[in-house]
C-alpha cells in the first residue's frame, strides 16, 4: 500500500515535469525573454509593517492569486490550507466550522468549542481567538502569510506555533470587480464576487460575497435514505468603506458574516483492521450507516449549522515622525453540531459497520459567542537608524457551550476570557549590513468557568438519601473556577545582509500559550480540568536570497524549540473524556525550505519542503488508549506500541506530538502559451505530500498515518483585453482516499478527505 502510493505520487509529478519539460522545448523564444523577466517582490505584514518578505528575519511563506484560488475552486473550506505551506498542518472533527491549526508540529487536538490553540489567526489585523470563528470562509482575500514560530511580541499569548494572516482585498479609488462561477461533482458550486470603486473623492467601497453549495452524496444504508448527508451551504459577505479626507488621516470599517447549513464531520465506524492502519472493506466513501438521534425524529444524520457577524474600524493618523493605529473589533456567532460519534448503527451490530459496545452521539451547541478587542500603536515613520512601535491590546471574550448526550442529557458550561497587553519593539541599523531587532510584551490572562445546568432530560446518575428515607437525584456541584497569569514575552534577532540578495538571519524568541480551562466533562459527570500555561523558548537561524537574475527565490530556515509546561488534550480512551494535561517538556527540531523559479516567461516552478521531529518529554504521564477502561476490565481495541505500566495506561514519554506531520512536500507548476496578443492558454498544477503522522498522544498501528498526498489541475484559457477566463480544474484528481482523523473510544472510527471534484469555472473581472 505504502509503495504503491509513493509510486502514484511519483508518477503524477513527473508527468507535470514531462509536460513542463516538453513545454519548455516548444517554448524557446520564451526562454530567451526569460533573462529580463523576474520574481515580484513579495511584501508582508508579519511585523505590523509593510516589508519585503526578503527583510524580515522570520520564516515566513504567503499564499496568493492562482495557486490560492486554485484551493478553493471546489468550494473548499480553510482546511483546504493544511499540507499546502511546508510546516503548516489543519484539521478538523467538527466538519465546516473549528479547524485545528499546526505549525512546526505545535498545535492542539481539543475538539471542544472552547479549546485554546497555540496557531492563532489573524483576519484584517483582527485575532479569531474561538475555534467558530477561525473558520470564517475565505473569499477577495489578498494574501495569506504564514508565521512560524513564536509571535508573542506582536501578536500576543497562544501564538507559541506562529500566525497565520489573511489580509483580503482593500477599497480603493479605482473602479473594479470580479464574478467567478465554478460547477462541479456532487452539484458542488462555488459563487464569488466582488465589486468596489470611488463613492465620493474622499471616500471608497468594497463589497464581496461568496455562496458555497454540494448536494447531499453520502447514502444512510441503515434508514435507507439515498444522498442523507454530504454536502453544505455556506454564505459569506463582506462589506469595507474606506474614508481618506486627507493625506494624514484614515478610517477603514469592515462588516462581514457568514451563514452555514452543512453536514458535520462525517465518522465512519470501524473501517480499520486491529493490526493495521489501511482501510479496510467496510469503508464506502458514498455509505454509512446511521441510527444517531436524540429526538424521535428518526437519524439526523450529523447536521450543523453557524450563523456569524462581526465588524471592526481601523484608523490611522500620520503626525509626521510618528503614526498612531487604532483597531477596534467585535465579534458574534452561535451554531450546533451534531455527530454519529460511533460512525455506525445500533449496539453490538456487526453487519455492515463492525462490532459497536454501544451508540454515542453527541450535540456541541455554541451560544452568544462575543468577542471584544481594542489595539492601539505607535509606530516610527522614520526606518533608519532606528524604527521602532509600541502599543497597548485588550480582549474580552465570554461564550456557553451546550453538550448533549443521548445518555447523560445537556450540560451546560460559561467560559469567560478577558486578556490586557503592553509591547514595544525596536529595529537598529547597526551598518549598511547588519540590522538587529528586539521586542517585549507584558500579557496579562484571566480566564473563569461556571457550570449551569446538568444533565438536564437525561438519567439521574447519583442518589441521596434525605431523612425521611426518599431518595433524591443529585446533581455534582462544581465550584466557579478562575485562573489568571501574567507573562513576559521577548525576542531578538539580527539580520545580516551578504549582498543585495541574499541575507542571512538568527533568531530567539520566547511566548507562552495562557492557562486554559476545559469544562466538557462535566456533560459526562466529571469535574473540569484545567491546564496551567506553557512557555516556548525557540532558536531560529535562516537564509534568503534571489538568484540568477531574480529568477530563482531560494528560503530556509532551521529551527529548534522546547516547550516547558506543555498543554495536551488526553481525549478518547475508555470514557471519550477530554482532560487537559501538562507534560514537563516537549522538544522539537527540524527546518523549512520555500523555493520558487521562474524557468521561463512561461513557466514557474514552486517547490517546498519541511521535516519536523517532535517529542514529548514527561517520564511520569500517561494516558487511557483505544478503549481502555479499567472500569470495565477492557484493555482496548487497537494495537498500542507504547509501554502500559498498569496494563490499561500508555506511557507518552518520548512519543511524537499528536497531528504532527514529520514531513511536508509541496510542489506546483504554471505553464503558458500566448494566445495571439491579449490571451494565453495555461495549465496549473498543485501537489502536496504529507508524511508520518501520529492521530492521538500515545502511538498505535492504526492511528498512524503515511504518504498521503492529493493533487489539483487546472487547465484554461484567460483574455486578459476582455477580462475573462475559463478553466476546467480537479481537486484530489487521483481521488486519494486520506484518512485525516479518528475516534478511539468505542471502536476503530476514522475520519477521511474529500472526494474527488472536477468541474469548470468562469470568471469575468471588470475594470
Amino acid at each position: 500500500m505504502k509503495t504503491h502510493r509513493i509510486a502514484s505520487l511519483a508518477l503524477a509529478v513527473s508527468a507535470a515535469f514531462c509536460s513542463t519539460a516538453m513545454a519548455q522545448e516548444a517554448g524557446t523564444t520564451q526562454q530567451q525573454k526569460a533573462k529580463d523577466s523576474s520574481l515580484e517582490q513579495i511584501t508582508v505584514t508579519a511585523q505590523k509593517r509593510t516589508q519585503s518578505i526578503q527583510e524580515v528575519p522570520l520564516s515566513i511563506a504567503t499564499l496568493s492569486g492562482e495557486k490560492l484560488d486554485s484551493l478553493f475552486a471546489g468550494g473548499e473550506d480553510i482546511l483546504a490550507l493544511a499540507v499546502r505551506v511546508p510546516g503548516l498542518y489543519a484539521e478538523s472533527s467538527n466538519g465546516r466550522v473549528a479547524p485545528r491549526f499546526y505549525i512546526r508540529g505545535l498545535g492542539n487536538t481539543d475538539f471542544d468549542l472552547a479549546a485554546s490553540q497555540p496557531v492563532s489567526i489573524i483576519m484584517d489585523e483582527v485575532v479569531m481567538e474561538n475555534v467558530v470563528l477561525k473558520s470564517f470562509p475565505l473569499f477577495d482575500v489578498q494574501q495569506v502569510e504564514v508565521l512560524r514560530g513564536p509571535q508573542g511580541t506582536l501578536f500576543g499569548r497562544n501564538t507559541t506555533a506562529g500566525i497565520v494572516k489573511f489580509d483580503t482585498v482593500k477599497p480603493s479609488q479605482d473602479f473594479e470587480g470580479f464574478a467567478k462561477l465554478g460547477y462541479g461533482s456532487y452539484d458542488t458550486v462555488n459563487l464569488e464576487a466582488a465589486v468596489g470603486g470611488g463613492l465620493t473623492d474622499d471616500l471608497s467601497g468594497r463589497f464581496s460575497v461568496l455562496s458555497q453549495h454540494r448536494s447531499d452524496y453520502i447514502d444512510n444504508a441503515f434508514t435507507g435514505q439515498n444522498d442523507a448527508l454530504g454536502g453544505f451551504d455556506e454564505r459569506a459577505w463582506r462589506a469595507q468603506l474606506l474614508f481618506e479626507p486627507t493625506s494624514r488621516f484614515s478610517a477603514l470599517l469592515n462588516m462581514h458574516g457568514r451563514s452555514l447549513e452543512a453536514t458535520a464531520s462525517i465518522f465512519r465506524a470501524n473501517i480499520f483492521d486491529k493490526g493495521s492502519n489501511d482501510l479496510n472493506e467496510n469503508y464506502d466513501r458514498d455509505v454509512v450507516y446511521y441510527d444517531g438521534d436524540i429526538d424521535s425524529n428518526g437519524a439526523d444524520n450529523n447536521p450543523q449549522e453557524y450563523d456569524g457577524f462581526g465588524t471592526s474600524l481601523k484608523m490611522s493618523y500620520d503626525f509626521d515622525a510618528v503614526e498612531l493605529t487604532s483597531i477596534t473589533a467585535w465579534e458574534q456567532a452561535d451554531g450546533f453540531s451534531l455527530g454519529d460519534i460511533d460512525g455506525g448503527a445500533g449496539e453490538g451490530q456487526t453487519e455492515n459497520s463492525g462490532f459497536i459496545p454501544f451508540t454515542a452521539v453527541t450535540q456541541d451547541k455554541l451560544d452568544d459567542l462575543e468577542q471584544f478587542t481594542q489595539e492601539f500603536r505607535f509606530a516610527s515613520q522614520t526606518t533608519k537608524p532606528v524604527s521602532w512601535q509600541v502599543g497597548a491590546f485588550f480582549f474580552d471574550s465570554s461564550f456557553s457551550v451546550t453538550s448533549i448526550d443521548g445518555l447523560y442529557g445537556a450540560s451546560t458550561v460559561f467560559h469567560e476570557n478577558t486578556t490586557w497587553a503592553v509591547f514595544g519593539q525596536s529595529s537598529y541599523q547597526v551598518n549598511e549590513k547588519l540590522e538587529v531587532t528586539a521586542g517585549v510584551r507584558y500579557t496579562h490572562d484571566d480566564k473563569s468557568l461556571r457550570v449551569g445546568e446538568q444533565n438536564v432530560d437525561g438519567p439521574c446518575l447519583f442518589l441521596d438519601f434525605n431523612n425521611d428515607g426518599i431518595t433524591e437525584c443529585q446533581i455534582q456541584d462544581y465550584d466557579p473556577i478562575d485562573v489568571d497569569d501574567g507573562q513576559m514575552s521577548y525576542e531578538l534577532s539580527a539580520n545580516y545582509r551578504i549582498t543585495d540578495d541574499m541575507s542571512v538571519y538568527s533568531r530567539y524568541a520566547n511566548g507562552f500559550r495562557a492557562q486554559t480551562i476545559q469544562g466538557r466533562d462535566v456533560a459526562f459527570e466529571n469535574p473540569p480540568s484545567v491546564a496551567d500555561a506553557e512557555t516556548i523558548n525557540s532558536f531560529e537561524v535562516g537564509f534568503k536570497s534571489d538568484m540568477l537574475d531574480r529568477t530563482l527565490r531560494l528560503n530556509a530556515a532551521a529551527f529548534y524549540y522546547t516547550v516547558d509546561d506543555m498543554q495536551f488534550s488526553a481525549i478518547g480512551g475508555g470514557n471519550n473524556l477530554t482532560a487537559l494535561v501538562n507534560a514537563d517538556e516537549g522538544e522539537a527540531y527540524g527546518f523549512e525550505i520555500d523555493t520558487q523559479w521562474l524557468a521561463t516567461d512561461a513557466l514557474t516552478l514552486t517547490a517546498g519542503y519541511s521535516y519536523n521531529h517532535t517529542e514529548i518529554k514527561d517520564d511520569s504521564l500517561t494516558v487511557l488508549p483505544c478503549g481502555a477502561n479499567p472500569a470495565f476490565a477492557a484493555t482496548g481495541n487497537c494495537t498500542v506500541l507504547d509501554p502500559r505500566p498498569d496494563g490499561f495506561s500508555a506511557s507518552i514519554d518520548g512519543n511524537p506530538f499528536p497531528q504532527a506531520p514529520e514531513q511536508i512536500f509541496t510542489f506546483t507548476a504554471r505553464y503558458a502559451i500566448p494566445a495571439g496578443n491579449d490571451g494565453e492558454f495555461f495549465a496549473f498544477t498543485d501537489w502536496a505530500f504529507q508524511g508520518q503522522t501520529s492521530i492521538f498522544l500515545y502511538e498505535a498501528v492504526e492511528f498512524t498515518t503515511d504518504d498521503n498526498f492529493e493533487g489539483g489541475l487546472r487547465i484554461g484559457y484567460e483574455n486578459f483585453n476582455d477580462g475573462y477566463s475559463v478553466a476546467l480544474f480537479g481537486r484530489n484528481i487521483t481521488d486519494e482516499d486520506n484518512v485525516k482523523g479518528a475516534i478511539d473510544f468505542n471502536n476503530l472510527t476514522g475520519i477521511v478527505n474529500e472526494p474527488r471534484i472536477i468541474g469548470i469555472e468562469v470568471k469575468k473581472t471588470f475594470y
